[in-house]
């Protein structure tokens, strides 16, 4: 059986390493149906939801809810996720799927500065809480100074990152199945 992945970047900038990031991530994970979530949603506002909700946010919600398991990977926005993945999130919990209900959620970020977006993975875990999806814990991956850690092609060459990388892929997998 193969299963069905879906990545999440929580950035939309086209040069994004978190973009490269998880699809390092569906490349270590191996075989599977791969998808990639499109965030460039309308900002929350509960007129837009009153008027209905949009179709690319059920898209959204309806590939979670598809998905065996799921790769998130943020930017540390001022110590915090981005506006966007928050947004995404939000939107998501006013659709009345309950898409992440035990679903193996594997978080990772790439970030420009010394920690790799430390203190935005936990504030994913905080905003994660809701939703009572299976976070997994550990290892850690973490890529400080991003934009060092990317070849040309998009390509992880930091070979300590690609292996803690390795071994959260290989728990996702073990807990998607």
């Amino acid at each position: 059986m193969t299963l069905k992945l879906l990545g999440i970047s929580g950035s939309l900038r086209a040069a994004s390493t978190n973009t490269m990031l998880v699809n390092a991530a569906a490349k270590s994970f191996g075989d599977s149906e791969f998808t990639f979530a499109d965030l460039n949603l309308p900002l929350y506002s509960g007129d837009i939801e009153n008027a209905g909700i949009p179709d690319n946010v059920m898209t959204l919600a309806e590939q979670i809810q598809a998905a065996d398991a799921v790769i998130i990977s943020t930017p540390e926005y001022n110590k915090m996720i981005s506006g966007v993945l928050k947004n995404a999130l939000d939107w998501v919990s006013r659709t009345g799927v309950s898409p992440w209900t035990d679903k193996p959620v594997a978080i990772m970020s790439a970030a420009a500065g010394r920690s790799g977006g430390e203190r935005t993975q936990y504030s994913l875990r905080w905003a994660m809480t809701p939703f009572n999806a299976h976070l997994l814990q550990a290892p850690e991956v973490l890529i400080a100074s991003s934009f060092k850690a990317f070849d040309d092609q998009g390509d992880l060459i930091d070979e300590q990152s690609q292996a803690g990388l390795d071994k959260l892929m290989a728990a996702l997998r073990k807990a998607a199945t």
